[in-house]
């Protein structure tokens, strides 16, 4: 794709992080130049998933590299979690760098969304994929990771946050 850039990453506490993303309602250049910055910012080592909100465009997309695969979708929505299955696990966020923390997600997760020529685009997994596809529709409702840890984790959580600065 033509005009690809690394971008560089939101991270909190910019406003962009907590402002939940617009729908995508015309692919024109500029949605073509998203999708090809999304997917070249997220093509390095440890990044499993990138929102558009995290280089500062509040529309619904986002890229992963997950498994040697990637990917994006545009106006993804979460339509299948697995209702008894989860997943305990620390994770991340390049928005919020160098804090890990356990967070419970859904074992397994499908999002549906379109692509650049309107095609219907239908993304699943579990274990990470799932974890990253939940992650980052989060993202594009203005919520962070954090948002969902246990109290007390989040308290010292959000106090390793505040030291860092």
């Amino acid at each position: 794709m033509a005009g690809m850039a690394m971008r560089e990453i939101r991270t909190i506490p910019d406003p962009v992080l907590r402002t939940p993303c617009d729908e995508i309602t015309k692919v024109d250049d500029r949605v073509r130049s998203l999708v090809a910055d999304l997917v070249e910012t997220v093509d390095h080592e440890g990044r499993a998933g990138l929102a558009a909100n995290q280089i500062g465009v509040s529309l619904r997309a986002f890229s992963w590299n997950i498994d040697d695969e990637i990917g994006y979708v545009l106006n993804p929505r979460i339509v299948e979690l697995s209702e008894d299955e989860y997943q305990d696990g620390d994770e991340g966020c390049l928005s919020v760098p160098n804090l890990w923390y356990p967070t419970t997600r859904a074992w397994y997760a499908k999002v549906v969304g379109t692509d650049l020529d309107g095609g219907t685009v239908e993304v699943e997994g579990t274990e990470l994929m799932a974890r990253c596809l939940q992650h980052e529709c989060d993202h594009l409702d203005g919520m962070l990771y954090l948002d969902r840890l246990d109290r007390s984790v989040r308290k010292k959580a959000m106090k390793e946050l505040r030291a860092q600065l």
